[in-house]
């Protein structure tokens, strides 16, 4: 769900007034869809954020610092190249249509001041970013030949093509009147038809609202509209022209149930009801679209989705491997039958000297009361080997069942251990983390090794944060810094946590030798919980004890502990206390 070029505008106004005249200090390109650009003003900088992300396009402020990778995409390279150093001069809208132009003053050779031009196409699944100068196209995101577009291509050293202009009424220059008159012409179309084919920017939800405050039905057919209809909408145009005009905005924000975006106005919203909806409003345009990002995709690492899908196959793989052992297993367990067979026709062997039966009932040895056991018998061999055939199935059985055992006890570790890699791809978004898991699932056989020779990653850190306490806690991110953490990192005396029996992160805190109370622990062990595949759980156990009782098998895969003289708590981790404290990690600081 993206912004209608009507509710676009405020957004526009904000940024232009915000970050016109700033200078470009840095340009950063985290992933496919979005760019980060660092605008220095007078005593601060701000991050301007242009996404083209289809569910959700969008320009504005943001508070979040991107992880540059290390191998930049080639368009941030070019924009690196042309943009860095220059400042904004203006952020404009094209008409009232989804498009941000960014005009940015450079300088170019003797000192001449070149402007070129971002335009931000913000057009769902057709959304763009094209740099240009003098209406040449220098670069852009997503480049569309004739293949693609006949129409209207995007390609470096093309002529930039605005969209085609639309026949319609800019509410905001025009008169009310006029735009009454426009919509009249619709005389076979409903309201809601004549109303989006009349106005300029207008979206669904704009023009339900404007409906909807006429105290009208989106089915009502022109013609059989009368002059009382058309004052009602006029005055309910006119409403929204001035909450424009004097800029009275009531940024709105509506998800349904399933926390998807469903809307998002400048204005607030009477056509969406608070059973079935949940409205949010805001101060500001900007502080609405910076919340919308949480109900989006965005700001993903590619790799991230991929290696994800491979170790969810692996589970998947493991998951019937282990059910298809576990009924070898039930099956080895009937050994014994056969040897209780064996054992009765050795005993019986002389009372069927000359046997043809392919069937005998005897008196079972083994049952108290002497009730009767059938034995199958093969007509081609004698008693004695029959007896002996039951010996090889049980002796057969009894291997087979010692060696299913391991093979259940294997399957189960290596699930456990694939689970402990997606729930560290679940939490991890930055490439240093992604690049350890990647380095250990090469190791794991997972994925084949990486021939290709990149750009070196700076290690990553476990998470480091500062309890209400002044205490510090550590996380691990992955399983090699779980090792490194417990065993390296931690000292005897420190608290060691970790989900029950449940895929998590290894929690440490540094208690340096003082004494720590319950409540301490407590939270401890409610970020332990958020940290694990059970985040979204409640009543998640939680083991801790000191870190002298926690030891490494030789030969254990990264992460594996056993411990002694540990306690558990049951926790349900309080998002909202955990956030206000996992949102600053010292080692960004």
């Amino acid at each position: 769900m993206s912004l209608d070029g009507f509710s676009l505008k405020p957004l526009i106004d904000e940024l232009n007034e915000k970050i016109a005249g700033g200078r470009i200090d840095r340009i950063c390109q985290p992933n496919k869809q979005d760019v980060y650009f660092y605008v220095r003003q007078p005593r601060q900088t701000h991050i301007l954020y242009l996404s083209i992300n289809p569910q959700n396009p969008m320009v504005n402020i943001t508070p979040v610092q991107p992880e540059n990778p290390p191998e930049p995409p080639v368009f941030c390279m070019v924009l690196r190249k042309q943009l860095e150093g220059g400042r904004i001069a203006s952020i404009s809208q094209y008409g009232l249509d989804r498009m941000a132009l960014i005009d940015i003053d450079t300088l170019g050779p003797k000192g001449v001041i070149i402007t070129k031009t971002l335009v931000a196409e913000l057009m769902g699944k057709y959304s763009n970013l094209i740099l240009m100068q003098d209406g040449t196209i220098i670069d852009s995101f997503r480049k569309v030949g004739e293949n693609n577009n006949r129409v209207r291509t995007v390609l470096p050293g093309h002529q930039y093509e605005l969209p085609p202009v639309q026949d319609k009424l800019n509410i905001l220059n025009a008169n009310s009147e006029d735009f009454i008159e426009r919509v009249k012409i619709y005389k076979e179309g409903t309201l809601y038809q004549a109303i989006l084919a009349s106005a300029l920017g207008f979206g669904p939800v704009s023009v339900q609202e404007v409906i909807y405050l006429a105290g009208l039905y989106d089915d009502l057919l022109i013609k059989e509209m009368d002059n009382s209809d058309f004052q009602s909408l006029q005055k309910a145009i006119d409403e929204i022209k001035s909450c424009y005009l004097q800029k009275e905005f009531s940024p709105t924000l509506v998800l349904d149930k399933k926390q998807k975006i469903k809307a998002m106005t400048p204005f607030a919203l009477h056509t969406f009801p608070e059973n079935k909806f949940t409205v949010q409003t805001f101060d500001t345009m900007n502080d609405l679209m910076e919340q919308s990002k949480n109900f989006v995709n965005s700001n993903k690492i590619p790799e991230k989705d991929t290696y994800l899908k491979i170790i969810h196959n692996e589970i998947n793989r493991l998951v019937k491997k282990e059910k298809i052992l576990a009924e070898e297993f039930s099956k080895a367990q009937k050994a014994e039958k056969q040897k209780i067979k064996a054992d009765n026709l050795m005993t019986y062997q002389y009372q069927f000297t000359d046997h043809k039966d392919k069937e005998i009932s005897v008196p079972n040895i083994y049952d108290e009361n002497g009730a009767l056991i059938k034995i199958t018998l093969d007509t081609k061999l004698t008693l004695i080997q029959n007896a002996q055939a039951y010996y090889k199935k049980y002796d057969k059985l009894k291997r087979s069942q010692e060696m299913l055992q391991i093979q259940i006890k294997q399957c189960h570790r290596d699930k456990n251990y694939a689970q402990s890699i997606e729930a560290a791809l679940d939490t991890v978004n930055t490439f240093s983390d992604i690049e350890d898991i990647k380095q250990e699932m090469i190791k794991a056989g997972f994925i084949p090794p990486d021939t290709k020779k990149k750009a070196s990653v700076a290690p990553s850190k476990p998470y480091k944060f500062k309890l209400p306490n002044d205490m510090t806690l550590y996380v691990g991110k992955n399983n090699y810094q779980n090792d490194k953490l417990t065993f390296k990192v931690a000292h005897n005396d420190d608290i060691w946590l970790h989900t029950k029996d449940i895929p998590g992160s290894h929690v440490i805190i540094d208690t340096k030798g003082d004494e720590i109370d319950e409540d301490t622990i407590f939270l401890a062990a409610q970020i332990a919980g958020y940290f694990s595949k059970a985040r979204n759980s409640s009543k998640i156990p939680v083991d801790y004890v000191q870190r002298k009782y926690v030891k490494k098998p030789s030969g254990a895969k990264p992460g594996f502990v056993i411990f002694t003289n540990n306690k558990t708590l049951y926790v349900t981790p309080d998002e909202e206390q955990i956030q206000s404290i996992i949102n600053y990690d010292l080692n960004k600081k």
